[in-house]
């Protein structure tokens, strides 16, 4: 008998396209999911049965469904996986005449359009390759049997089960688990997470029930309940999760048209339509969608750990395992916290948070056990109003704040568990909320458990080598807790919409009042919160060498244990957004702000000449120490005014005299570059006859050479050359990957000069590529011009989403209006920028001419 493989074809296709059609018009529930991924599996087994029974398949074989097909439901777009078991080999019977039945039998499937991953063994070779590997060994325990030989399935099950080795089983999971979860970031709360793969996702349930199956200890939610494993209240909250997890993940396929795992930015969005979610003033649609997955994955998260740690203590038999009584409510087992009954918390509330203090202060203890994790879970109705205002409660939380160590593992538990969202109604609010402005790589939840983690390593020594100067200001920082609140608080109240540095600081002087702090600590705590912007903003968009900037920021902070509380949580902020946020150039701004302001605020109002005087002096020193003969300097500095002196630290001074003491007066332009005093990249030194496209064709450079400028200090001298110094980083390392830096070096200082000597028009800013997530939630640029308040120089801010060549594209527009950059501040936040510039010019004095230039920018940047 042989298929009509086209006919086939055009069924399979019609009725595929019939279930998807049915579901992309019903309402996204979890059970219209779950009832298109069994009628997907069942219309591949009927296609599967009518290509088995039209091929001369040997008597004995018998195919298989294995993988997610063997579990009876397909996604949209997944792999279809079977397993065509045979009697016998055919290189041990001679019987070539198989050969052609088998591959018929796979060319008809792809002819139909089932895209088939398919292997050809024998029972004895699936029992080696399993012994060998997990993978494997993990696809047999879901094998399901499609046509054929039942019998050679049963033989199948049978020698799988016989031969499986469940410790070892169990170990290798984990172990594979694990890696799994450091490979995605070790977080269900990834802004683009893969809701297969990711801590959460579905892979996780699936761990579990192999697990299971491998220990024989139940195949589904409701036997392993059955079993004692689960409470069938949990099994009900697997079921749902899993179900929202489905429904996610089939959308997903049927959006793309393709298998696509992954909620990418892209199409976060359109996913989140097709759930009926709309953009509103306090939430956009991506939004709600994304907190419905994170909360998902949260609670399979929790109800995986306790799960796997009942089986593990089943396959292992540490049931027994010896206990110490810690109190009269907590044991120590195994060197995990037990609760001493399973209805301890119903019967006493207050346990609930002494559960983490007890953790805490036991410091042999390495987390909890599946007991009270399922007590904590079952627990979480019990955390209402009279909860949180109950005195001792309140009392225990700050107990907890307030302990020697501890706080970063147990605050993570605490948001892990449910228990501090509960606590902290406030924090609920946050919790799986996404943040779309361009450097923020964490949800708002994490992002402030990271601040916390931050604040807490400067008081830990171990990790004095990560931040030596925060690390030497916290070890005389008394009551290290009042940066723990400030730093729990700083964003949690992002997404109201309004300032939510204002409404954090409401937030935080009700909590203050109600935890009994009062006095300078609640003002303190306040203050960080409702300032917790300040610093960072004056560091990287003000002039650091401006007197009253630095008085006016002193007068803000007022004391210098404000100055050292608001500094800390700046550069634990900050760290704690994203990694590539954070670099030596901005913690080197950070420190400058500091050291000046504390100056300030001991008095001693900045004397421009007496400092200006130590500069100079101190620069000469340097030269000394340089062989150079005394008074080289004079030539130069007689040209350079005191905004050149006040701008620049004495080293750097130095290192300019030393480039430029022979060229005066030259025609051509010198550049000189080093590695940078901060630590990363290089710094450049420019001095050239200055002339209005100066700057443009720096930036101009710098762009086509792959590098990013992190900050330019632009000058002028009275015989009207520029000396102009730029932090320059690498945008490409694989560029200069393997060349020495001298070489570097030695390239950016030849094609530098040549660029800044050209006569040749500027030429036209490449078309900048941008990021998927930049693409996806773009940012408006927004431009600012207006008066210093000399009303002398004039302030261009600018904020836009990051793309090479953008600064160029700025300094091409500015040079076309003939205006003059005096200091540039460069602020990269992840992939937008803000960015700062002091210029000067005669076109800035005329309204027409300003509102000329604010309109090209903003038509440049966008």
């Amino acid at each position: 008998m042989t298929a009509d493989v086209p006919a086939l074809r055009a069924q399979f296709r019609a009725e595929k396209a019939e279930l998807l059609l049915q579901f992309q018009t019903s309402r996204p529930t979890t059970a219209s999911a779950t009832r298109l991924l069994s009628h997907l599996a069942r219309l591949v087994d009927r296609t599967l049965h009518a290509l088995w029974d039209a091929h001369a398949m040997p008597r004995g074989a018998a195919l298989v469904a294995v993988g997610g097909y063997g579990r009876a439901e397909l996604f949209p777009h997944s792999d279809i996986d079977v397993l065509l078991l045979l009697p016998a080999s055919p290189s041990v019977t001679g019987d070539d005449g198989l050969a052609p039945s088998v591959e018929g039998l796979i060319s008809a499937c792809w002819d139909i359009g089932l895209e088939i991953g398919s292997s050809v063994r024998t029972v004895e070779e699936c029992t080696e390759e399993a012994r060998r590997d997990v993978t494997v060994q993990t696809s047999l325990l879901e094998a399901r049997f499609l046509c054929g030989s039942r019998q050679r399935f049963e033989e199948l099950e049978r020698t799988t089960h016989e031969h499986i080795d469940v410790p070892a089983f169990v170990t290798a999971k984990m172990l594979e688990m694990r890696q799994r979860h450091t490979k995605h970031e070790d977080t269900p709360y990834a802004l683009e997470p893969n809701c297969k793969e990711s801590p959460g996702g579905l892979r996780d349930l699936q761990v579990v029930l192999w697990l299971a199956r491998a220990a024989r200890l139940g195949r589904s939610w409701h036997e392993l309940a059955r079993n004692g494993l689960l409470t069938p209240f949990e099994a009900r909250q697997l079921q749902r999760n899993e179900g929202v997890l489905k429904l996610i993940r089939t959308r997903l396929h049927q959006i793309a048209g393709r298998r696509e795992d992954r909620l990418v930015f892209d199409l976060q969005t359109a996913v989140a339509e097709s759930f009926g979610y709309t953009n509103t003033p306090e939430l956009r649609a991506s939004e709600a969608l994304m907190r419905r997955y994170y909360w998902a994955a949260k609670a399979v998260t929790q109800l995986n750990q306790i799960l796997i740690f009942n089986i593990e203590e089943r396959v292992q038999g540490s049931t027994d395992a010896p206990m110490r009584v810690i109190n009269e409510r907590f044991l120590d087992r195994g060197g995990y916290l037990e609760v001493a009954s399973d209805d301890l918390y119903h019967r006493d509330r207050h346990a609930i948070l002494s559960t983490f203090l007890t953790l805490q202060q036991e410091t042999t203890l390495k987390g909890l056990s599946a007991r009270t994790l399922r007590a904590l879970y079952n627990a979480r109705g019990l955390m209402d109003g009279a909860f949180r205002r109950d005195p001792v409660n309140r009392a225990t939380f700050m107990a907890i704040l307030q302990q020697e160590q501890g706080q970063t593992r147990v605050m993570r538990l605490l948001n892990q568990t449910s228990v501090l969202g509960r606590y902290l109604w406030v924090f609920r609010r946050i919790v799986g909320q996404m943040q779309h402005d361009l450097f923020h790589v964490y949800t708002v939840d994490q992002h402030i458990l990271m601040v916390v983690r931050n604040v807490r390593r400067f008081f830990i020594p171990e990790h004095a080598h990560e931040y030596p100067f925060c690390t030497q200001l916290a070890s005389q920082f008394e009551r290290p807790w009042l940066l723990y609140i400030a730093a729990l608080f700083h964003d949690v109240a992002k997404g109201r919409g309004g300032d939510h540095s204002e409404l954090g600081e409401v937030e935080v002087r009700r909590f203050c009042k109600d935890h009994g702090v009062a006095g300078e600590d609640a003002k303190l705590i306040e203050f960080l919160v409702g300032e917790h912007l300040t610093m960072s903003r004056i560091a990287q968009k003000e002039d650091l060498s401006d007197p009253d900037v630095i008085q006016a920021f002193a007068r803000r902070v007022g004391n210098e244990r404000t100055l050292t509380a608001l500094y800390l949580l700046t550069v634990a902020d900050i760290r704690g957004t994203s990694p590539k946020v954070w670099n030596a150039w901005k913690g080197k701004l950070l420190e400058d702000l500091y050291r000046l302001t504390l100056r300030a605020l001991g008095g001693a109002r900045p004397h421009m000449d007496a400092e200006i005087e130590s500069r100079k002096q101190q620069a000469r020193q340097a030269l000394a120490l340089s062989y150079l003969p005394p008074g080289i300097e004079e030539k130069l500095w007689k040209t350079l005014d005191i905004s050149y002196f006040a701008r620049h630290e004495a080293l750097d001074i130095a290192w300019h005299t030393r480039m430029l003491w022979r060229h005066v007066e030259t025609e051509r332009p010198v550049v000189a570059a080093r590695l940078s005093p901060v630590g990363e990249g290089l710094q450049v030194l420019v001095y050239a006859p200055d002339r209005a496209d100066l700057f443009a064709r720096i930036c101009g450079y710098f762009d086509r050479a792959s590098f990013t400028i992190q900050d330019a200090r632009i000058h002028t001298s009275s015989s009207g050359y520029a000396v102009d110094t730029f932090q320059i980083l690498s945008s490409d390392p694989m560029r200069f990957e393997g060349v020495h830096y001298r070489d570097m070096i030695a390239l950016v200082e030849t094609q530098l000069s040549e660029a800044v000597a050209s006569d040749k028009p500027l030429h036209e800013p490449a078309r900048g590529r941008q990021s998927r997530r930049v693409r996806s939630f773009p940012v408006p640029p927004r431009v600012s011009l207006r008066p210093d308040e000399r009303a002398q120089r004039w302030l261009l801010s600018v904020s836009a989403a990051d793309r090479s060549g953008l600064l160029y594209v700025i300094a091409r527009t500015l040079a076309r209006h003939h205006v003059n950059v005096q200091l540039a501040k460069v602020s990269t936040l992840g992939e937008r920028v803000e960015d700062t510039f002091l210029v000067t010019g005669d076109a800035l004095r005329l309204d027409k001419q300003q509102l000329a230039i604010e309109t090209e920018l903003l038509e440049a940047l966008a």
